[in-house]
């Protein structure tokens, strides 16, 4: 990932017990796959809390906040994204966060 003015960056906060560790990793993993060719999907990762190892965030790059809001509001947004669902963090204001790149180096 860069930080090219004119990206952006999506964060989607997860939270799992020990237990669903397993079924937030697989899910992430089959998401990524189905999202690998997506128009103006630059990539994406899942990162994991070293002080809370039950928090997790999914960060994806987008060329542009055009690009992701067009992949939003399709048709396959939702089905897509589905298995990482019951993991949001709802103890948060909202799930998600966008950021725009203002500048990077």
């Amino acid at each position: 990932m860069t930080g090219a003015p004119g990206r952006v960056r999506i964060l989607l906060y997860l939270r799992a017990t020990p237990e669903q560790v397993p079924a937030v990793e697989e899910a992430y993993h089959r998401i990524s796959k189905e999202l690998a060719d997506t128009p103006g999907m630059l990539g994406n990762e899942l990162l994991r809390d070293v002080t809370d190892p039950g928090a997790y965030a999914v960060l994806s790059e987008w060329e542009s906040l055009a690009a992701f809001r067009d992949w939003e509001a399709g048709a396959g947004h939702r089905g897509t994204t589905s298995p990482l669902r019951p993991y949001q963090d709802t103890g948060r204001p909202s799930p998600f966060a966008l950021f725009a790149v203002e500048a990077g180096y």
